[in-house]
């Protein structure tokens, strides 16, 4: 069959047909740490819509399962190679072909950088609020698919509130189109809503219609604290929430994690930062506000972080603010740049914060594990590193010891017990599939596989990834 196949799509696709071992290898993993076990019949280079069209109905007629792959900025491991399979690269989709001022709405193909559209709506004096760290290489359709968050959620919501409506590429080969360009839009179900954080499993997105704001008015104001412990920083966070001011960012860094950083970009890359001069075992907190308020927002933070007890410090400028955020995005690159990490996603009631450090720091020391700690502490969105292998690589890619999935179990359930959730951003991935069940509940657990079989009744949608194959 596997012959057949590549037959069909050559005949088709040509030379976008890929069995070259380097780029069948290259898909067998994502920046989650996971690496799975097989490589793929072929790696598809499509190039337009009508290529994925050809592509679903050859896959179709044949039973093969697709896994499609944007730019592999993934943590949840939602976009790796499984047996048999093909997987579908978008990443040459990558036209914008609409930026409209008049309705603030920019149409895109699916491999679009998030920064890229960014950057060319900039000079229009308009803004796409997304902000994953990964901004600069991830995709627009990767984004849509796990429904990314980012920095700056807790102002501007997550990518769904973003995306007005959808071009997906069904099981069977045909072009779905969701949603409107309309603000307002309550025709039917929202179909729009539901393929976004889909994770590839019930259609293949290939162009998305998304909201544009007006870039922020004002200064763009960042403060930064210390404070002598975690637990003490996620109670300040909280208080900011309590105050209700929103700021635009609000970023945890716990001693941990700090020091991973500090050791991967070097002693001059935090020269003259706030982050240079903290005591072994402080935690850090950073906080930007914007628009017309900023002002008077950055001074009720700083009063809320120093009564939390906090050694503030305020940037003197635009530059030194994005300096400190440059360093807070380079934290995944660092804890990856020693030994193997799985990167976790848990999400609380932002009030609960404090007990969730508390939990996360008495799982690490159960469980003999480091476990360095960051959080969108303005959403409630944690970010657990369990670190573990050495620099030698004694653990083998993807291969994840038990005692840390032990320690992954514990943090996940606490984290439902407060109130939380599995994955505030990244998704479910075949990361968490395990404990899907668990948060959802029965009933919910088999509406939603319903639904994946709606849309995909032959199973052949990235299959593996958030449900498991045997349940």
């Amino acid at each position: 069959m596997p012959s057949d196949v590549l037959a069909q799509l050559t005949a088709d696709l040509g030379a976008r047909v890929s069995t070259a071992p380097a780029e069948l290898d290259a898909v067998r993993e994502d920046r989650s740490g996971w690496r799975g076990a097989h490589r793929p019949i072929a790696v598809v280079h499509a190039a337009s819509v009508d290529d994925v069209q050809a592509v679903m109905r050859i896959a179709h007629a044949s039973a093969t399962p697709v896994v499609v792959r944007g730019a592999g900025t993934g943590l949840a491991g939602g976009a790796i190679a499984s047996d048999g399979c093909l997987v579908l690269d978008l990443s040459r989709l990558d036209r914008i072909l609409e930026i409209s001022e008049a309705d603030e709405l920019a149409v895109v193909e699916a491999g679009v950088l998030n920064g890229d559209l960014a950057d060319a709506v900039a000079p229009l004096g308009l803004w796409y609020a997304p902000d994953p760290a990964s901004r600069a290489i991830s995709s627009i359709g990767g984004n849509i698919a796990t429904n990314a968050g980012g920095l700056l959620c807790a102002k501007y919501g997550v990518t769904r509130e973003s995306v007005l409506a959808l071009a997906v590429v069904l099981a069977d080969g045909r072009l779905l189109r969701t949603g409107h360009r309309t603000v307002k839009g309550v025709t039917g179900y929202d179909l729009t809503a539901l393929l976004t954080g889909s994770e590839g499993t019930l259609g293949v997105i290939v162009e998305a219609t998304v909201r544009l704001r007006p870039l922020p008015a004002g200064e763009v104001v960042t403060i930064a604290a210390a404070f002598p412990d975690v637990e003490t920083a996620a109670a300040a966070s909280a208080a900011v929430t309590a105050s209700r001011v929103r700021p635009a960012m609000l970023e945890l860094m716990d001693a941990a994690g700090i020091a991973r950083v500090a050791d991967h970009l070097g002693a001059a890359a935090l020269a003259g930062t706030p982050l240079a001069a903290l005591a072994p075992g402080e935690a850090f907190l950073l906080a930007q506000t914007d628009q017309a308020g900023a002002l008077a927002e950055a001074d009720a933070i700083e009063a809320t972080f120093a009564a939390a007890g906090g050694r503030v410090t305020r940037s003197t400028d635009a530059a030194s603010g994005e300096r400190l955020v440059a360093i807070r995005r380079a934290w995944h690159g660092a804890l990856a740049a020693r030994g193997q990490v799985l990167i976790e996603d848990v999400a609380v009631p932002r009030s609960r914060l404090p007990e969730m450090f508390r939990a996360i720091e008495r799982i690490g020391v159960e469980h003999g594990l480091e476990i360095p700690t960051l959080a969108h502490a303005g959403d409630g969105n944690l970010h657990p590193n369990f670190v573990f292998g050495a620099d030698d690589g004694e653990v083998d890619p993807g291969e994840v010891p038990e005692h840390v999935w032990a320690a992954a179990d514990a943090m996940f359930r606490e984290a439902v017990a407060l109130g939380g959730t599995l994955t505030g951003e990244h998704g479910v991935g075949v990361l968490k599939r395990r404990w899907l069940a668990d948060e959802l509940g029965d009933d919910q657990f088999e509406l939603q596989r319903g639904i994946k079989a709606l849309f995909d009744p032959t199973g052949i949608l990235n299959p593996g990834v958030m449900f498991e194959e045997n349940r």
